[in-house]
């Protein structure tokens, strides 16, 4: 490693992670300079290639925190077009039936009057081009590998890592060393399960007494299909097949955009217990029920991309100020799952803390902790969403699809999410996998290539690109682990709970070894959460690496 010294820039605010929790707080500290005629300097990193590259969601985005940053965001032309005009919700009974279920019977927060399908990618490159317009610096390409602090442990900053490293870490022609941004302030807003946002989050105990935090996988892809077949706006949730068959929840999705796209897509939560399971291959089983695949037959795949969700809700949110920090959107777990929506819950917690830091700004603190941070956002709506939606997931967890389904429906529609009760969910993610040896092993057809596909393929279409020769960013805290430990009893799950095939067990000489296939990774974090040995730590490859999503 060069023992060059590193360059630094200074800013009065630093925000990590350009998706819309950091794009909102960038925009909404510049519109608070602007009303106070206040000088804020912002500068917001983003380890996509650009703006969006690495953004994936559903989406159904409601507009709430949007009405709020932006009343004429009609008039600016955001990528919101096709508001939604019906919801179907399904009970896929099994591979080749399913019940539609009447509107009147389903939760109130699966009801989308007023929402919009849309690319959360588009609508995320859109907040990024009003940043700069309200001047915002956005530097793509940069990713923070390092948190900086001051002598008295408050946080200083962040580092971008080196660019230029071979895989052992040493410099290799055109090497250049990372930067240093330093702040007053400095906003995490990495997404889902953060590399940084956890090193936080253990460091300060912002997690201490809270229950553990819970996640799934989405799996994606996006379609061109037969205009015959489309339904600009038509919202179509399910729960059953395929997961039902190993006891796992979660749900399929699929969206009618413009322009005779279809985004099509299952969740699958991250408690579940088979070790068998596939994430990939039940999302290509997912597609072969004739509900989907009558959609999709004919058309063309245009993407393939997935993601962890946080779902832990309020019961798990963690703290999120601490000195000189906040920790924002789904870095810290806004999501509200009872609705499968994140959009605008992260939007108005990057809104809230751009509201708080402008505060200390203007009374020139730098580097205290705002903890009024904390009691603003849980006095907002998006807190009165996360309290009425915090028994969701647990009830879910603890009494399974049906009578778990029954208590939310009965919680959300007649009692507003305020039954007098607090279930709780306290068994971690990676911690709930029953021995292989005793678990019964799903069936999974070869794909069909018209409906259903390989993994190879569908790592293509993600764009996935990370420069050779580079340090790799899956880490094993003991390399020998997954085949002592995991092998036998769990017959090593990252090889299927890896939606792009990073992980193998290959056989040479009758002795299997673990092989990490890194230039694959899509940034799911899947690994991070869900190996049960806590073995694998995803940091940070790069800048620029990872998938380029086009419109996901």
């Amino acid at each position: 490693m060069s023992s060059e010294e590193r360059e630094s820039m200074e800013f009065d605010v630093v925000v990590v992670g350009a998706g819309p929790a950091g794009l909102s707080t960038a925009c909404r500290l510049m519109q608070i300079a602007q009303e106070n005629e206040q000088e804020i300097s912002v500068v917001v990193l983003e380890k996509g290639s650009e703006v969006g590259a690495h953004i994936l969601s559903g989406a159904v985005i409601e507009p709430r925190a949007l009405d709020e940053l932006f009343p004429d965001w009609k008039d600016k032309d955001a990528p919101l077009n096709t508001a939604v005009t019906r919801d179907d919700i399904l009970f896929f009974t099994s591979p080749g039936t399913s019940i539609k279920m009447p509107g009147f019977l389903s939760p109130k927060t699966m009801h989308n009057h007023g929402n919009y399908v849309a690319s959360l990618g588009n609508l995320t490159r859109w907040l990024g081009e009003q940043a700069e317009a309200l001047g915002v610096e956005i530097f793509p390409g940069f990713a923070a590998s390092e948190i900086l602090y001051h002598d008295d442990g408050s946080i200083k900053g962040v580092a971008t890592g080196d660019m230029g490293l071979d895989v052992n870490g040493e410099p290799k022609d055109g090497h250049e060393r990372g930067m240093e941004l330093h702040a007053k302030y400095t906003v995490f807003a990495e997404g889902c399960r953060g590399h940084l946002g956890k090193r936080l989050i253990s460091q300060f105990k912002l997690d201490e007494g809270k229950s553990p935090q819970h996640y799934g996988i989405g799996l994606k892809e996006l379609w061109q299909i037969d205009p015959e077949k489309h339904e600009a706006g038509v919202v179509l949730h399910g729960a059953g097949w395929p997961l039902s068959e190993t006891n796992t929840t979660g749900g399929g999705f699929m969206y009618h955009l413009e322009n005779n796209q279809v985004v099509v897509g299952l969740i699958i939560d991250l408690n579940y217990s088979n070790p068998h399971l596939s994430t990939f291959d039940e999302f290509q089983r997912f597609k072969t029920h004739p509900a989907i695949k009558s959609v999709l037959e004919g058309g063309e795949r245009i993407s393939y991309g997935a993601r962890a969700i946080v779902k832990g809700g309020l019961n798990s949110l963690p703290k999120m100020s601490m000195p000189g920090a906040l920790l924002i959107g789904c870095d810290a777990g806004t999501l509200n799952f009872a609705k499968l929506k994140g959009t605008h819950m992260a939007m108005k917690s990057g809104m809230v803390a751009a509201e708080t830091i402008a505060q200390a700004l203007a009374a020139d603190l730098s580097g205290t902790e705002l903890t009024e941070y904390d009691e603003a956002y849980m006095n907002s709506w998006a807190g009165d969403e996360l309290k009425t939606s915090k028994n969701w997931g647990p009830v879910l967890h603890k009494f399974g699809m049906y009578l778990g389904g029954a208590y939310n429906f009965l919680d959300q529609n007649f009692f507003g999410g305020k039954l007098p009760f607090n279930f709780r969910d306290e068994k971690p993610d990676h911690d709930c996998l029953m021995p292989a040896s005793t678990s019964f092993q799903p069936k999974y057809p070869r794909p069909d290539g018209k409906v259903s596909f390989d993994k190879s393929s569908s790592v293509f279409l993600s764009s996935t690109n990370h420069e050779d020769n580079q340090p790799v960013h899956l880490q094993l805290a003991d390399p020998s682990i997954p085949i002592q430990v995991n092998l036998p009893r769990y017959a090593e799950p990252a090889q299927r709970y890896c939606p792009v095939g990073v992980y193998e067990v290959v056989i040479e000489d009758e002795v299997p070894r673990f092989q990490i296939n890194s230039q694959n990774c899509i940034h799911c974090k899947t690994c991070d959460i869900k190996d049960p040995s806590q073995n694998i730590t995803w940091v940070v490859p790069e800048g620029g690496g990872g998938p380029n999503y086009p419109n996901m």
